[in-house]
């Protein structure tokens, strides 16, 4: 026998386990994939962490650094998620993740001015012909709610649809 078949394990050994990658690690890898708000990181990272002390510190000096940001989080969640939602459910989306109310409002903003457009979008991609009566008229408005859209913005749209 060779050196190199002294250094496999037989069929009924286990192998010793591999170097588990430090909480560091963990989190810059999730960072890179996407990003991450504060609350999201120390989700998945609390069952790897030896003490909320070490994650709170970790949490802290990613954000010292500029590696994880709410705000950078914020603005490119906002921006995905208005494509298809009204402001409503974007601020909904970001509270549920962790972002505090300033940052959301920030983000927010954007997403605000250009909703009616985005609505109307919404709406012509799902319905795309007047409602023919009451319980038509109700199911868009119920769907655009639903979308998140402010009931003025939704206002405007069934109501500029049912005057052209």
């Amino acid at each position: 026998m060779n050196d190199a078949d002294d250094r496999r394990p037989s069929r009924g050994q286990r192998q010793a386990p591999r170097n588990e990658p430090s909480l560091r690690e963990r989190a810059l890898k999730l960072l890179a994939a996407r990003e991450h708000s504060r609350l999201e990181l120390r989700r998945k990272l609390a069952p790897h962490a030896e003490s909320t002390g070490q994650l709170e510190a970790l949490l802290d000096e990613l954000s010292s650094k500029r590696q994880q940001s709410d705000e950078r989080f914020a603005e490119l969640r906002s921006r995905v998620l208005s494509r298809k939602y009204g402001s409503a459910r974007i601020a909904h989306d970001l509270r549920a993740r962790g972002v505090g109310d300033e940052v959301i409002a920030a983000a927010v903003g954007e997403a605000k001015s250009t909703e009616l457009a985005r609505a109307k979008e919404a709406w012509r991609k799902r319905f795309g012909a007047k409602p023919a009566n009451a319980l038509e008229k109700a199911k868009q408005m119920r769907f655009l709610q639903s979308r998140g859209f402010s009931f003025d913005t939704i206002r405007a749209v069934i109501g500029g649809i049912e005057d052209a």
